[in-house]
């Protein structure tokens, strides 16, 4: 890190940023590390707008490789999920330098797909966790994010990793789902799988993790755990089963380990998991 202010870049690698979010991102820093021993800057290409996207894929390519690779940057956090960072993971990751593989990397969400191919490439400093837009949703949230991303210690961190020693990582379904058989899935034999989802229907969950639990990819991971599934949209007619009973039921069927819940998901309750084994 460096000698006096922990710089973090903030990037934006998936769908628009607005400024109006950043300023409140930059006010709650302000009011909570008024002598700036923490810092944020965000790239500019956060508030480019090319579509449903924060710049093209080249922008935001360029963009993260630019903060990633720079050694005045201390650590990366993505600004917010949405979608599009599935389009440019290939292409940054080879980019990558030495610098890029010391700092920690904070996110989650579609930014998954990243943290992914670069898990998948050696890099060991990443965990799914809260991301900047977080920040003005809850201060013990930030503040959790903000220790783990400056120090790799917090005590923002998933409970169940406190018990198992096991290496583990953390991914939205549908987005480790979408994953498996391309060249940013990683090798997760012998870890904890945590999943959360978000605004899916229940039929669509229970086909999410058909297709996930089928590939022999999957099945040597040590167990599966659950985090929250909120905001299950209605079906006509109604599935019959929770989140929960649809995991298990695939599990048993795979041969997959069900090991209980985590606090993970998309709201400000979202603990932070970091990859691969800690200590």
């Amino acid at each position: 890190m460096s000698s006096n202010t922990v710089k973090i870049g903030i990037v934006c690698a998936s769908s628009r940023f607005s400024k109006e979010r950043a300023e409140a991102v930059e006010d709650w820093m302000a009011q909570h590390h008024p002598d700036r021993e923490i810092s944020v800057v965000f790239h500019p290409a956060c508030f480019l707008k090319h579509g449903h996207f924060a710049g093209d894929d080249r922008a935001r390519a360029d963009a993260f490789v630019e903060f990633a690779n720079d050694r005045r940057i201390d650590a990366i956090w993505f600004a917010r999920g949405g979608y599009g960072s599935c389009r440019i993971a290939a292409s940054v990751i080879p980019r990558l330098n030495a610098v890029a593989r010391k700092k920690r990397y904070l996110g989650y969400s579609d930014a998954g797909s990243l943290l992914a191919g670069m898990y998948r490439a050696g890099f060991e400093h990443l965990a799914h966790g809260p991301m900047a837009s977080d920040s003005v949703r809850d201060d013990a949230t930030a503040k959790g994010a903000l220790a783990w991303l400056t120090t790799g210690r917090t005590d923002w961190i998933e409970p169940s990793l406190a018990r198992d020693p096991r290496p583990a990582v953390a991914f939205n379904l549908t987005i480790i789902d979408q994953l498996v058989g391309t060249e940013l899935e990683p090798d997760l034999a012998g870890h904890v799988l945590m999943l959360e989802e978000v605004s899916e229907a229940a039929y669509r969950i229970d086909r999410m993790m058909f297709h996930l639990t089928s590939q022999e990819s999957i099945r040597r991971v040590a167990g599966i755990r659950l985090g929250r599934v909120s905001d299950v949209t209605p079906n006509d007619p109604d599935f019959g089963q929770t989140p929960e009973e649809i995991v298990r039921y695939w599990c048993l069927r795979s041969g997959i380990e069900f090991l209980g819940d985590a606090d993970i998901g998309h709201d400000v309750a979202n603990k932070i998991v970091p990859f691969g084994r800690r200590g």
